[in-house]
């Protein structure tokens, strides 16, 4: 197999941001299989031929059943907002295409099950978008924990902040209204670092945990469309927000280690800090995504006169994806944690096994994401197992 021909279903931010990962993939990864980028697929028939246009796609659908029908597509990116992604994938299973999800992976722990349960039974090839585990920093964490270089693990302590929705002003978009999006911080930004803990440390054991929604009602939006930066009317009637605005919580790993992992859009100064520290026997390491090419680290067997948290710079040859892009020093970005994510895709596809992270990571993750809520509705820690 030397090409993959890719229908691609959402057509906004994640829309372009895949776009741009398969574009870019063969440039600088020209030894793995080509991502043809076919179709586009969006229900605005004039916004969706201006991103085909744009992002450079060959043809369009406005309906997603007959992008999944076609008998020239292979491929099946989901990136529509997470109420549309069981149907579609299930269907797209059923079709036989293989199927890249966005996360979190469905609205609840049972769609997402019935997710995987029909990409197994069609033996189709599955992932979901975990992109921040593909930075080359990351990759040297996880290479760092695996080798035992800072020992048996403590904690960790994770915490995803961002502040676009700190205006009271700002209108009721999909990402705040349950029914379409499942949760809100939790779902949306808590679910990159559960999945980045179960990467690092291991799986979930049990959870106890707490969430508030500070502005309960926001003005309707008066276009059909918004997104991130979509602008309020003050005189615009109200509707009820009906997600978490923030959620925190505590957890316990199966390995002993403790945990905490708080998520939130109402943290001013904070665009987009998604970072995590762990602690080990033998040293420590933080992360933070702002800081993307950077890992600090602290050894406790350096010689006590230079003991301290070193900042190691992920761009050498020697961590991972590094020698695809830029001489060292030459920093890479977000976007290259998405042709990264796609660049394991197209090694599972030529290798024949499934990429990591699949539909079992997400719902894993949305095992946590529930037992979470579980908890703050029951007051108590939930144990995991609770859920199956």
């Amino acid at each position: 197999m030397s090409k993959i021909r890719v229908g691609m279903i959402g057509y906004k931010f994640m829309g372009k941001a895949h776009s741009n990962a398969y574009r870019a993939l063969p440039m600088f990864f020209p030894k793995v299989i080509r991502p043809e980028m076919a179709v586009i697929c969006g229900r605005d028939a004039v916004g969706l031929e201006q991103a085909r246009a744009q992002f450079g796609w060959e043809g369009a659908e406005t309906d997603w059943r007959n992008l999944v029908k076609r008998d020239d597509i292979d491929l099946v990116d989901i990136n529509a907002p997470s109420d549309a992604h069981k149907e579609i994938a299930i269907a797209a299973a059923e079709a036989g295409k293989h199927i890249f999800c966005e996360k979190p992976l469905a609205l609840n722990l049972a769609d997402s099950i019935e997710m995987l349960n029909a990409a197994e039974k069609a033996g189709v090839k599955h992932m979901v978008g975990f992109n921040y585990r593909f930075a080359p920093a990351v990759q040297l964490a996880k290479k760092l924990i695996s080798e035992g270089r800072i020992g048996k693990i403590y904690h960790f302590r994770g915490f995803f902040l961002q502040d676009w929705i700190v205006d009271p002003e700002f209108p009721l978009v999909w990402r705040l209204q349950k029914d379409i999006a499942g949760s809100g911080a939790h779902g949306d930004l808590g679910a990159h670092v559960i999945d980045m803990a179960r990467f690092l440390v291991g799986e979930f054991q049990e959870v106890i945990g707490m969430s508030e929604t500070f502005i309960k009602e926001r003005p309707l939006l008066t276009a059909t469309t918004g997104g991130l930066s979509a602008k309020g009317d003050k005189d615009a009637p109200k509707g009820q927000v009906t997600v978490d605005d923030a959620t925190l919580f505590l957890a316990k790993f199966a390995n002993g280690a403790l945990g905490s992992i708080e998520a939130t859009r109402f943290a001013p100064g904070h665009r987009c800090t998604n970072s995590f520290e762990i602690n080990g026997s033998k040293g420590s390491i933080k992360f933070d995504f702002e800081r993307v090419n950077e890992l600090e680290v602290y050894f406790a067997d350096d010689a006590a006169d230079v003991q301290g948290f070193r900042r190691v710079i992920a761009t050498d040859a020697a961590h991972a994806y590094s020698d695809a892009w830029w001489p060292a020093g030459h920093t890479i970005g977000y976007e290259h944690t998405l042709t990264h994510e796609v660049h394991e895709f197209m090694l599972a596809l030529a290798e024949d096994r499934q990429p990591v992270p699949n539909f079992l990571d997400g719902v894993e993750c949305q095992a946590v994401l529930e037992a979470v809520d579980k908890s703050i509705e029951e007051r108590r820690w939930v144990a995991i197992s609770e859920l199956r």
